[in-house]
């Protein structure tokens, strides 16, 4: 459709009797455009009502409508019933026009310094964490009065996870005495319409601990607990929005900078002042955090594999070897997992969210692999006593004479794999016979035997006849009895 003022100048062309093709010509339209608003009136064109297979029963749907709240489907139901022919597409357009979805009021709610805190759940998509991806959650904690917030970026939205940030945002903002939730599972079990709410029972005995009074919201009325989500849509439009999210570890430190910095600095569009003067005034009215913690872990029961492994969350944690097979209690904490059996704590893990880690505790497989060694060392044992008659001797002195006996046994069976079994119970006879106890007499005495010995040389003579039958006159001595005598003399 052109606009007003094309239209004024076609009409006003037309009045100077220009053709057509002129003024389209001068105006940059096309010839049908000009020729179809020539001598017309401007305005949309009316629609042109056709008769349609509701209408023999559009009298009836009305009285059907006054005199009882039926569903478009009902309506449908009855009007085949009466003979319709139509789909129900016409049907739910009909009764939508005539009886419009009324728009629902709500009041302003009003509470005072230190009531009520809201808490909420808030997603934003997924964020890599090891070599998998992980649901990116964050709980937030508004106060209803002074609309200071609290947020936790997480991993996950489990009940381990749901305690810790209640206490995290306790000791940054203080207990409130009511906490509003919406039908969280980890709160709220059940809540009909127009009934009392169930709550959960461990989240019942966080509320003692920490002195506040859970308040379930009506279900499908956001509205009683608006400040919190009205706080997710911050968080999303403020500090995500168009952040290229770094690594999870980097999240909450930001975060934290962004709440002390933005958030609870701004001014408040419904205050008219900043969160945090209105936290400070609300001091006074805000509960002390219990000093004695609540233990927030998640309790399951799992069994450990034959490979003394129990599965969590897409990861396998190991336990002691001796108690593969058996059943044991897990405790899962938002940055660990405790493991016991019966009442005895016997392994610990810092809690991995990535996914198909094998993670293990190198004191876990010890005993293990001790006992297997000690198998092992039966078996060498059993080899060695087999090699002579002697060998219980002979180990009876090793176990008396050496510190490591075993550690010669194991050498003198390698010796005997390597020189056969004869060649090693020749030795262990010699050095029993000279009470030599050590595997490396025995290595000493099989290379002494299996040594080649030189082949005998000739007889040769070292000294002829003649010389042996040589005579020496007697030696001349008074030089030396005369230096003897003199200072014999002197003295």
């Amino acid at each position: 459709m052109i606009d007003y003022a094309t239209w004024c100048a076609i009409r006003d062309g037309a009045a100077q009797h220009l053709t057509a093709p002129q003024l389209a010509q001068s105006l940059g339209l096309d010839v049908k455009t000009v020729r179809h608003w020539l001598g017309r009136p401007y305005g949309p064109r009316a629609k042109v009502q056709r008769p349609s297979k509701l209408d023999p029963f559009k009298g009836r749907i009305v009285a059907w409508l006054d005199a009882h709240p039926l569903s478009a489907q009902q309506v449908f139901q009855r009007l085949i019933e009466a003979g319709f022919e139509g789909g129900i597409s016409i049907v739910k357009e009909y009764v939508h026009t005539i009886r419009p979805r009324p728009r629902e009021a709500f009041l302003t709610l009003a509470f005072a310094p230190g009531e009520a805190a809201q808490v909420d759940w808030g997603e934003f998509g997924t964020i890599a964490v090891g070599a998998t991806r992980r649901r990116l959650s964050f709980f937030v904690m508004v106060l209803a009065w002074s609309r200071q917030m609290y947020v936790e970026f997480t991993l996950s939205q489990t009940m381990e996870q749901f305690l810790a940030a209640h206490v995290n945002a306790f000791n940054a903002l203080g207990v409130p005495r009511k906490v509003m939730v919406d039908n969280l599972r980890c709160a709220v079990l059940q809540h009909a319409r127009g009934e009392r709410p169930l709550f959960n029972p461990r989240y019942l005995d966080f509320a003692r601990r920490y002195g506040f009074e859970p308040v379930a919201c009506a279900p499908a009325k956001g509205n009683e607990k608006g400040r919190v989500e009205r706080g997710v849509g911050y968080v999303k439009g403020n500090f995500l929005s168009g952040l290229a999210l770094p690594g999870f570890a980097a999240l909450n430190p930001a975060l934290r900078v962004w709440l002390e910095t933005v958030a609870n600095v701004r001014r408040h569009r419904e205050t008219q002042r900043r969160p945090v003067d209105l936290w400070t005034e609300e001091r006074a009215h805000r509960q002390p955090v219990n000093p004695r913690p609540f233990d927030v872990g998640r309790v399951l029961v799992v069994r450990a594999n034959r490979q003394f492994r129990v599965s969590f969350e897409g990861n396998r944690y190991s336990v002691p070897a001796r108690f593969a097979g058996s059943q044991v209690t897990l405790k899962a904490y938002p940055d660990r997992l405790c493991l016991y059996h019966g009442e005895d704590l016997i392994a610990r893990h810092a809690r991995s969210f990535d996914r198909n880690q094998d993670i293990e505790d190198p004191d876990h497989p010890k005993a293990l692999l001790a006992q297997r060694r000690h198998a092992r060392d039966a078996q060498v044992l059993k080899r060695f006593l087999g090699l002579s008659p002697q060998a219980a001797k002979y180990h009876a002195g090793l176990l008396e004479r050496r510190g490591n006996a075993l550690a010669h046994v194991r050498k003198i069976v390698a010796l005997a794999e390597i020189h056969g079994d004869e060649a090693v119970r020749r030795a262990m006879a010699d050095a029993l016979a000279f009470e030599a106890f050590s595997s490396e007499y025995i290595a000493h005495l099989i290379e002494a035997r299996s040594r080649p010995l030189p082949e005998a040389s000739p007889l040769v003579l070292m000294r002829r006849q003649d010389v042996l039958e040589l005579e020496l006159p007697p030696a001349d001595l008074s030089a030396y009895a005369q230096t003897m005598g003199g200072e014999a003399g002197d003295v």
